[in-house]
């Protein structure tokens, strides 16, 4: 498929760099989550989504790679839901007696809440580009069936 643009997209993914940045991959709660079990392209993956969307102004989108950072995405959402009930002892550790501590505390805090959101920013975006991608296949078998990594997602909410 071409690249194409959409500006509801383009805004989605904006909206999705900025929560993630903000709310999850800040600079007090980044530490902990480099722990994770997640590979450097994953991680590249889920870097292109939320922090390159001047590439996407400029090329437009390839429908296959945006499929590829949303698999990432989730591999990093359920990877994250496993940590975050313990991430605010995680964080105190690094954060006591240092005058950040309460904005580290208002971060861990928020993270399992804010993981939420952004899962559903993600789902949001799955669902229209499948939407997208099934009117586009005309008879053809659309993209998003086509990615190995989206095949247990293909019938279900993605953020589930």
């Amino acid at each position: 498929m071409n690249p194409f643009s959409d500006e509801s997209i383009v805004h989605l993914v904006e909206r999705i760099g900025g929560h993630y940045r903000t709310n999850i991959s800040n600079r007090f709660v980044r530490p902990a989550l480099l722990q994770l079990s997640i590979n450097k392209e994953t991680w590249d993956q889920i870097e292109t989504l939320t922090e390159k969307i001047e590439q996407f102004n400029f090329q437009g989108f390839h429908i296959d790679e945006v499929y590829r950072q949303i698999a990432a995405s989730l591999k990093f959402i359920k990877a994250a839901r496993v940590v975050a009930p313990t991430l605010r002892n995680r964080l105190q550790k690094g954060t006591s007696g240092s005058p950040d501590r309460a904005l580290g505390d208002m971060a861990a805090h928020n993270f399992a809440s804010n993981l939420e959101i952004f899962a559903g920013m993600i789902n949001d975006l799955y669902s229209k580009l499948v939407e997208m991608d099934t009117a586009a296949s005309k008879g053809r078998r659309p993209v998003y069936m086509q990615i190995p990594e989206l095949a247990d997602y293909i019938n279900q909410p993605v953020g589930a």
